[in-house]
């Protein structure tokens, strides 16, 4: 997010906390430095609450290979390592993909198969899963979503809710109703239906926040009735310090706190 590549990761910490950021996420597993990353959380206090899995893409939960998807269940693993030791309590987990090689059948069978490997080692680290809703053709409803995470009956298992990626089919706030509580964490995004229907799926993302269809203050509302009160992630393009800023603006005057 931080697109100054003359700053140290310390000075980048700074630099968003200076603007009034709290926190900000890695992806897991990674290569990063963890000692340095670890000391720029502590000299500025700008908190790390949680860890992205880098390989649910490539290497999806639902693939038709078994292999493919042990490597995601290691590297969620790894991640709930990596999240422990940055003192956070997620990681956020795609949970699958329906395509032309899985069906929606198979990507629900082996999503859970893969959670319930997962989760023991979630549980034992004291981190929990929370997984996305994406483009992904798959969790379409939030009934199902719900029930999905209902049936592990574990306190380590909920939802990353991601208000733009819903937009194109459906009401981020009918969602937020449906999953209530086990909205773990809230990512906030834009989209435009207009520039949907005019210049394809992918561009309804290439607006600002608030100058979207996503009905701010009545997500806020949503949120408050189902007793959310964590973090709200900003997953838009980053920048310098200037860029930082004006997103910090926006986020401070669509969002009730």
């Amino acid at each position: 997010m931080v697109e100054e590549d003359s700053l140290s990761i310390l000075d980048k910490f700074r630099l968003l906390k200076d603007l009034g950021f709290d926190g900000i996420e890695f992806d897991a597993p990674d290569d990063l430095p963890t000692d340095e990353i670890l000391a720029a959380r502590d000299q500025t206090g700008l908190l790390i609450p949680g860890v992205i899995n880098s390989c649910h893409w490539k290497t999806p939960l639902t693939h038709p290979d078994p292999t493919v998807r042990d490597a995601c269940v290691a590297a969620t693993i790894a991640a709930i390592e990596e999240a422990k030791v940055y003192g956070g309590d997620t990681v956020l987990l795609v949970p699958g993909v329906v395509n032309e090689t899985t069906s929606y059948v198979q990507a629900m069978e082996r999503a859970m198969d893969g959670i319930a490997k997962i989760l023991p080692h979630a549980e034992a680290a004291g981190i929990s899963i929370a997984l996305e809703n994406v483009w992904n053709d798959f969790l379409l409803s939030p009934l199902e979503a719900a029930r999905l995470v209902d049936s592990f009956k574990s306190p380590r298992l909920g939802w990353y809710f991601d208000v733009g990626n819903v937009l194109r089919y459906g009401r981020p706030e009918h969602w937020i109703e449906a999953l209530g509580h086990r909205i773990l964490k809230v990512d906030l995004k834009e989209f435009s239906l207009a520039r949907m229907n005019a210049e394809g799926p992918w561009k309804g993302f290439g607006v600002e926040l608030g100058d979207g269809d996503c009905n701010w203050p009545v997500v806020n509302r949503a949120l408050a009735a189902a007793g959310y009160s964590g973090w709200a992630s900003v997953e838009v393009p980053g920048g310098d310090r200037h860029r930082l800023a004006a997103i910090k603006e926006r986020v401070d005057r669509l969002v009730v706190a």
